[in-house]
């Protein structure tokens, strides 16, 4: 079973690897779990939209370049999400048929989000990573992102222990998790009254 220490080393490996995010090539080498090809598209389509989602703040460029990051983004979001759930399928086929006691508890959030949660942490935590190393800020900001930085970091480990905790009682029958449907209605035309309006 997948387990949170392998699952953020890889988070972290990619996004030190030249070529990433836009190709998967060499990262996925000697990872046999069906899963990993989707917690790789995953965290590759959460670091596409992260780099979108930076360039869409941008002042100094046209608003059609703007709305071009935006459709970019709900691209991004929609693959993502349905990497997650991929993450849960995969998941749940490994655990197998666990018979689930009496007693198993739902868990709200599956463990397919809980790595989808791991997979931006990792980008919020090189980012702040990279303010605190920057030397034409002052002394003050970096400090200031130290500290965040810290707490990141802090909250990293608690989401991972939460997903190790999880995961094992999953296998143990003392908790389950069922795959939702995230139904991103924004991006289906029959379901997105601005979009199925404008074909009447």
């Amino acid at each position: 079973m997948l387990n949170s220490v392998e699952i953020t080393a890889f988070q972290d490996k990619c996004l030190t690897n030249a070529g990433w995010p836009e190709t998967l090539a060499g990262m996925l080498d000697g990872l046999t779990d069906p899963a990993w090809q989707w917690i790789a598209t995953n965290h590759r389509y959460n670091s596409l939209l992260w780099a979108e989602e930076d360039l869409a703040r941008r002042r100094d460029v046209s608003d059609s370049e703007i709305a071009k990051n935006k459709r970019a983004i709900d691209g991004f979001n929609q693959a993502r999400n349905d990497a997650t759930e991929c993450i849960d399928e995969a998941l749940l086929v490994a655990i197998g048929a666990v018979q689930c006691t009496p007693t198993a508890r739902q868990h709200s959030e599956t463990a397919g989000m809980m790595i989808d949660r791991l997979s931006i942490m990792s980008l919020k935590t090189k980012a702040m990573r990279e303010q605190v190393e920057r030397t034409d800020a002052s002394e003050e900001h970096r400090e200031s992102c130290r500290v965040k930085l810290a707490r990141l970091n802090e909250q990293r480990a608690d989401l991972a222990a939460c997903l190790d905790a999880l995961l094992a009682d999953a296998a143990a029958g003392k908790a389950y998790f069922k795959i939702y449907r995230q139904f991103k209605m924004y991006n289906d035309p029959n379901l997105n009254p601005q979009l199925y309006a404008s074909k009447a």
